[in-house]
């Protein structure tokens, strides 16, 4: 989707595109996307502040610290090195929303329409799928409450992948302690 994004006609598709990563890379809402500064990305910590604004704020006015993923980095980096010369205050995202990109891809693709608020969704699915607790996930996504609002979101995953985890218990073959 995100390369039917870059491959339309346009002058804003690559930045549209790079929202999109950007989004579904470190799991923030649009508006906090909109507001983060490269003075906010530590490449070296491997972290990103998320701080919104004064129009965009975080939804709980709190300031958090995301992990970046190894594609966020990646993202992050070649962004940079494109434009070097940017002051720490410059926006990293050249654009603020994408949705007209979106369903124009989506619609190439001939998947369902989704909103830049599922690719927050997204994050939290892949964090989950991969092993991330649910409390983390939850911290990163901004939630205050401890994992309780992620847990009856994405606890269904959980689920999911205890099960597919169990089927690789087995007590016939057991495995044998290497020396």
């Amino acid at each position: 989707m995100v390369e039917a994004i870059e491959k339309a006609d346009g002058g804003w598709n690559h930045r549209c595109a790079d929202l999109v990563r950007f989004l579904a890379f470190g799991g923030f809402r649009k508006g906090e996307a909109a507001a983060i500064t490269w003075g906010d990305c530590d490449l070296k910590k491997g972290e990103i502040v998320v701080r919104g604004d004064a129009e965009t704020g975080t939804k709980n006015w709190s300031i958090r610290r995301v992990p970046m993923i190894p594609e966020m980095r990646q993202l992050l980096k070649r962004l940079r090195e494109r434009r070097s010369e940017e002051f720490p205050t410059a926006l990293v995202m050249q654009v603020r929303e994408c949705q007209g990109a979106i369903n124009s891809a989506c619609k190439k693709a001939g998947i369902p329409r989704f909103t830049h608020h599922d690719l927050r969704h997204l994050f939290a699915t892949r964090c989950i799928e991969s092993g991330v607790d649910i409390p983390t996930v939850s911290r990163w996504l901004g939630h205050k409450d401890g994992g309780a609002l992620a847990m009856k979101v994405y606890g269904h995953l959980r689920d999911e992948h205890s099960v597919e985890m169990a089927q690789k218990v087995s007590f016939s073959n057991p495995a044998r302690p290497t020396k």
